[in-house]
């Protein structure tokens, strides 16, 4: 697939994945331009570039919800488990074109070329997991689009679009954080139920999220660095301005401090809701 795809630039062919809604295109568009900006075969920005969409392309299904009404299920259940892959496979989707937008949207901010191979490594995994899973409900005898959705997950890529740091707040250290806190136990479920196929799925998935946190993590510390700012106070006034709701204890410390994202960051934010 890779021959067909035209390609101006890394934020080109950020955009163009972003605005595909085609799922095998928008991965195998994050893949190539990842793998060429790696070797540098492609310049940072182009004036060919197209213009960043609103919101990622979609196909038709799966159906958006808020996220109040997405059913829960056993996963003792092969139904169950179907819908907790088919939710993964949805973050993982996310995630793919929320890697992308950082790096298409704050292509002209002054950072060094490193900032861009970290995020494009980030968006190769995000399209390698989401082919993962869909390959996984496949083999259940599902898909992706099956089931419906939520769609708070590009709330935060939108509250975010103009300020850098607070995107670093929000998508890498509370959302893929989150992802290192819940990982574990859906780990253990599933092993339990005798899903070891899905089991190791998630922990390729857990293992490439530590890498996904401590490059926010990293590059959040550059930020707040720069501008003198200390960096859990930044986080905390970041996380209450640009996030709706507090943040869910149980932490997987260990992990999250692997990563970089040490408990003096987000302790004193797990009371506080916001309505």
């Amino acid at each position: 697939m890779t021959g067909d795809l035209a390609i101006s630039s890394l934020r080109g062919g950020a955009i163009d994945a972003i605005r595909s809604a085609d799922l095998d295109r928008k991965t195998a568009l994050a893949q190539e331009s990842a793998t060429r900006w790696f070797v540098r075969r492609v310049s940072l920005r182009s004036p060919l570039d197209a213009a960043l969409p609103e919101r990622p392309g979609r196909p038709e299904k799966p159906v958006l919800t808020p996220p109040t009404q997405v059913e829960k299920r056993s996963l003792h259940t092969l139904k169950g488990r179907i819908a907790l892959l088919h939710a993964i496979a949805h973050i993982e989707l996310n995630a793919v074109d929320l890697a992308l937008d950082i790096v298409a949207r704050f292509a002209t901010e002054p950072v060094p070329n490193s900032f861009f191979d970290g995020w494009m490594q980030v968006a190769f995994e995000e399209a390698k997991h989401f082919r993962m899973v869909r390959a996984r409900l496949n083999d259940l005898g599902a898909d992706y689009g099956d089931l419906p959705a939520h769609d708070g997950l590009w709330q935060a890529a939108h509250s975010t679009r103009n300020d850098l740091t607070a995107r670093l707040a929000v998508v890498p250290l509370i959302l893929e954080a989150r992802g290192l806190d819940v990982t574990p136990s859906l780990q253990a479920k599933m092993r339990e139920t005798g899903d070891l196929e899905s089991a190791a799925v998630l922990d390729v998935i857990y293992n490439d999220e530590k890498g996904h946190v401590a490059v926010g993590a990293k590059w959040f510390r550059f930020l707040c660095a720069r501008e003198k700012r200390d960096p859990a106070k930044a986080f905390q006034e970041l996380v209450r301005a640009n996030f709706r709701g507090p943040l869910k204890p149980p932490f997987n410390d260990l992990a999250r401090a692997e990563a970089g994202l040490t408990p003096s960051f987000y302790r004193s934010l797990a009371s506080i809701s916001h309505a």
